[in-house]
């Protein structure tokens, strides 16, 4: 056998394993999400979610998050990069950029991702039902159930895949990893500012975690690891002599 056809067997074998691992990761977040989702039904995770709320507020003062003024700003302004306004302008400029690259079947699996994402976040949403939180005030405005959370769901779906189809054209590793690490640290911190501000119980954001780095790691991995495995094959060939 030739050495294009060796490289191509190995690409297929490499993008199969990735496939299968992606699939696995898959199975596993949703029989997470469903166990939770069962906990949360039945009251199960209602007590941590009780005291993990209540430590983002001054003792005796359940109207007032912990720390000074500039961490509610703070807040306010990361919980703002989780939202729709946001997240609508990030991922039509990323597939719009993917398009003018000519990554034409990568910038409709981005879009189709991020749209399904979010018909299935408010299609749980109605399912589910569950309150927002009523034991502190709420410090953002709320127009939905609680669970699982919205922000915490389509910060990695929009973040994390848009970061993995940047890396994907990185030459250096090290790019790669800071760019995913950042994508991780900012979906991490949208999360967290949900809880500060009282309109999500910690379960929530666990939950919309769960789901969206799932749903992430579902249509658009696969399509990532062809376009990095590709880059890295096409990269790695030698200049035909004269």
């Amino acid at each position: 056998m030739n050495r294009p056809a060796l490289a191509w067997a190995d690409l297929g074998r490499l993008i199969e394993i990735r496939i299968l691992l992606t699939f696995v990761a898959v199975a596993l977040g949703l029989a997470a999400f469903a166990g939770l989702t069962d906990e949360v039904r039945e009251g199960g995770v209602l007590g941590i979610d009780r005291i993990l709320l209540l430590a983002f507020r001054s003792p005796g003062r359940l109207d007032v998050p912990i720390g000074p003024r500039w961490v509610l700003e703070a807040a306010r302004d990361v919980t703002a990069l989780g939202g729709v306004t946001v997240l609508v302008l990030i991922s039509i400029i990323a597939t719009v950029m993917l398009l003018i690259h000519a990554r034409r079947l990568q910038a409709l699996i981005f879009a189709a991702t991020v749209v399904g994402a979010q018909v299935l976040s408010e299609s749980i949403k109605a399912w589910i039902g569950r309150p927002r939180p009523n034991l502190v005030g709420h410090l953002d405005l709320v127009y939905s159930s609680s669970f699982p959370s919205g922000h915490a769901m389509m910060t990695p779906v929009v973040y994390l895949t848009a970061a993995g189809l940047l890396a994907a054209g990185m030459q250096r590793r090290s790019e790669r990893v800071f760019l995913l690490v950042g994508a991780m640290l900012l979906t991490a911190a949208v999360g967290v500012s949900r809880v500060y501000l009282g309109v999500h119980w910690p379960s929530d954001v666990l939950g919309g975690w769960i789901l969206g780095s799932g749903w992430r790691w579902g249509p658009p991995s696969p399509c990532i690891s062809m376009r990095r495995t590709n880059h890295k094959r096409l990269r790695g060939r030698r200049a035909p002599l004269m």
